[in-house]
């Protein structure tokens, strides 16, 4: 028995992807799975996210439009999707990432054991690794992976057992919300390397650092609500895998350590913001994250 799932895919004004995201999705090798449903929730969409999206349905009547006026944030738009969803295996994806073509069977296919609850995927940016932007979205999905390897986090496009209907409204972090959910109900979690998307850093810094200082903030209170710390949180496991791995290259060198003090001072950032109550859940978006194009150097491993 093929085992079936639905997607869902939160969109805020996502016109730049959506429309290449969707035929990626429908056009993917599935062997032992079956997506039976894909459904985007439009949140407070401006552009033609949503208008995209139902000419993409007119051609697969697996794909769903369910919109909403006002952009309330994306917990509040996994929330709607949730109770609607048919399957009960749901995989989340973000509308601004391009899976491989193989990426779902592979996210899937590990629930065929009772004991998984959960499954995340592989990202590798399509950045210009040879910019210092770029070296530093490689850097830091590079260190995620190397963490995953010895422990689980999880990130981008995730899988998991339906045994909830919501999840916290007000989180900024919601794949880092679901994973104590599941853990909690004793179910195993699994990190797929060959489940590769693609997705795209900041391209620049204040792009950079919106988005660290968010990702912080919302662990912080992950950590302080739900009783679970990531494996991300741990400062001297990061270190401990950038140092096994450091490029002492004088230019690689420069660049790791500028990213380390940014990625420090968007941690301050996340601590402060944190503390004053600021939230996070309805974020800024970060536009040069949004236009992914394929660049020769994005296949495999992100280098570390």
């Amino acid at each position: 028995m093929p085992i079936t799932c639905s997607m869902g895919i939160m969109a805020h004004n996502e016109e730049a992807n959506i429309g290449q995201l969707l035929d990626t999705l429908v056009s993917q090798r599935l062997k032992s799975v079956t997506l039976t449903e894909i459904v985007v929730v439009a949140s407070g969409c401006t552009d033609k996210t949503a208008e995209i999206v139902l000419d993409r349905a007119k051609r697969d009547p697996r794909i769903h439009l369910i919109t909403q006026e006002k952009r309330a944030g994306k917990a509040v738009a996994i929330n709607e999707y949730l109770p609607k969803a048919q399957e009960r295996i749901i995989v989340l994806c973000s509308a601004d990432l391009l899976p491989e073509p193989d990426a779902l069977e592979r996210l899937v296919a590990p629930f065929a054991d009772p004991e998984i609850g959960m499954t995340t995927s592989h990202p590798v940016p399509v950045n210009d690794e040879r910019k210092f932007m770029g070296f530093a979205a490689h850097m830091l999905w590079g260190l995620h992976h190397a963490i995953n390897l010895t422990t689980f986090k999880s990130g981008e496009m995730i899988a998991f057992r339906k045994i909830f209907e919501r999840i916290p409204y007000h989180t900024a972090v919601d794949e880092a919300s679901i994973e104590p959910v599941v853990r909690g109900q004793g179910y195993g979690v699994q990190y797929v390397a060959d489940a590769v998307v693609h997705n795209k850093g900041p391209e620049t810094l204040n792009d950079f650092l919106r988005q660290r200082r968010r990702i912080y903030a919302g662990h912080l209170a992950v950590r302080d609500t739900l009783g679970y710390t990531v494996s991300t949180m741990n400062a001297g496991r990061i270190l401990a895998v950038m140092l096994r791995n450091l490029d002492w290259r004088p230019r690689p060198f420069v660049w790791t350590w500028s990213i380390v003090a940014l990625e420090a001072y968007g941690r301050l950032l996340g601590v402060r913001d944190y503390k004053k109550r600021r939230n996070h859940a309805v974020w800024e978006i970060a536009t040069s994250t949004k236009q992914l194009e394929m660049v020769a150097n994005t296949k495999g491993t992100p280098k570390i």
